[in-house]
């Protein structure tokens, strides 16, 4: 008689083998998501002591946020076209690498010029990475069942490093904000290693369009450039005329590229979809709210209230700490219910928070802030955790790279330009609650708008199943 094969010691070794390398690339994976979304929140509370330092005014500390969420943003397209091309497993050590790298060398900046070119690169590196974590999930767990869990958990570790960023910072930087950037050192060495855990990924024959990505750069520098510039010179001086200009003519220039070439950047099927769409969408106007949030009271907090890099941290303290707890209650709830009940419940309760914020008083006190906050924390495991789940089910495993790319350029775009924008509408006035409570206005907009995308008739693109 055979011996069964469930029993078999070797069959039952390679179970366990298969197993602990999935593990470990989740693990990797929710590392360097961790990682990634982290260093686009933990430098707000340090702005302060960053000027301090190195000088400057309020467009020196903006470009130190979205140098790092601009190069992300504008290279995380051409990095899904790479995760495919040569594996998602190569993609995420090579970003790793990148990422560390720069980290140091922000670490060690001897002037604001300094940190701003590192913190691009650091961009660039993270935008080679997180392409590549996904993709290493959908390919670590082909099961849906255990691929829906593993993603709950990538996406909880990027809610909890987005909310905890100012916390982290705030703390860190009671001996230097310098160690904001050297905690990524040993984080990305544990990542490595478990990375070199994981199974090797395929590879497979993408074409790479240096045309289209040389247009997304210009594009979102020049837009990105415009929006910082004009609010400390008007936007009607000439070189913020001419920055809104240039990021026209790029980015006709990438939709020529993209509907005349033979390969799109961005495949069209992929923008055809709804489930895409919507996606993006809603990552754009959450990333928008949440990076612009934290942005705004991390500097009118300091600058206004005369409260530390860690009293600030503290008050972010509350979102971060419920948000984590949410993963898996939100996933019961998708289960249940389907995906479109905490997505758009999660996006009105961050727009309502964002409505309350924005009409406090002056003098209101920082505990109510904080409360108030925690709803827009909330919303990343309520609204954002379903919405990667379905993307990523309803693409194609050979799409998984450059799908994901798409879905995470929205999210940086969105905070790039949140930091940009609200950035200008404060220094714009000599008051600045005007210009926070306008900001914090225009973000609820946005969420708003995002949750009625999706309660929208299936024929206008509801994010539905």
């Amino acid at each position: 008689m055979s011996v069964p094969l469930a029993t078999s010691p070797s069959t039952t070794g390679d179970v366990a083998g298969s197993r602990g390398a999935a593990t470990a690339a989740l693990a990797a994976a929710v590392l360097g998501f961790f990682v990634i979304t982290l260093d686009a929140t933990v430098v707000n509370v340090a702005l302060p002591a960053i000027r301090d330092d190195f000088g400057g005014g309020m467009t020196g500390l903006q470009w130190v946020l979205d140098s790092y969420t601009l190069m992300f943003a504008a290279l995380l397209l051409s990095a899904g076209a790479v995760s495919d091309r040569i594996g998602a497993h190569r993609a995420f050590g090579t970003g790793m690498a990148v990422f560390v790298a720069a980290s140091v060398a922000c670490g060690l900046a001897p002037n604001v010029g300094a940190l701003i070119a590192a913190r691009a690169v650091q961009g660039a590196g993270a935008a080679t990475m997180l392409p590549a974590s996904l993709a290493l999930i959908g390919e670590a767990f082909p099961d849906s069942v255990r691929r829906a869990r593993a993603i709950a958990v990538w996406t909880i570790a990027g809610s909890v490093a987005a909310a905890a960023g100012p916390v982290s910072g705030g703390a860190l930087s009671l001996a230097s904000w310098r160690m904001i950037f050297f905690i990524n050192l040993p984080v990305g060495v544990a990542a490595l290693f478990l990375l070199a855990r994981a199974v090797r990924s395929p590879r497979r024959p993408v074409p790479f369009d240096w045309t289209r990505q040389v247009a997304a750069v210009v594009a979102l520098g020049a837009l990105t450039f415009a929006a910082i510039e004009a609010g400390a010179d008007g936007f009607g001086t000439p070189k913020v005329l001419v920055a809104f200009a240039v990021a026209a003519v790029a980015a006709a220039a990438f939709v020529a590229a993209q509907v005349r070439g033979k390969h799109p950047m961005v495949p069209m099927d992929l923008l055809r979809s709804r489930t895409m769409r919507i996606a993006s969408a809603n990552g754009f106007a959450f990333i928008a709210g949440l990076n612009g949030t934290v942005f705004l009271y991390s500097l009118c907090l300091q600058q206004e209230r005369g409260l530390s890099a860690l009293a600030v941290g503290l008050v972010c303290l509350p979102m971060a700490a419920l948000s984590a707890f949410l993963g898996v209650p939100t996933a019961r709830l998708t289960k249940r219910y389907g995906p479109r009940v905490p997505i758009v419940g999660g996006f009105l309760l961050m727009g309502a928070s964002l409505v309350v914020l924005a009409v406090l008083p002056a003098s209101a006190p920082v505990w109510l802030i904080a409360v108030v906050m925690i709803p827009v924390g909330c919303c990343g495991p309520l609204a954002m955790q379903p919405t990667t789940g379905l993307f990523l089910e309803n693409v194609p495993a050979h799409r998984s790279g450059v799908a994901s790319a798409v879905f995470n350029t929205s999210r940086q775009i969105g905070g790039a330009l949140a930091v940009a924008a609200f950035g200008a509408l404060l220094v714009s006035r000599t008051d600045p609650l005007p210009g926070l409570r306008a900001s914090l206005l225009i973000a609820a907009v946005l969420v708003i708008a995002a949750a009625t995308a999706n309660v929208l008739p299936e024929r206008r693109g509801v994010l539905n199943r």
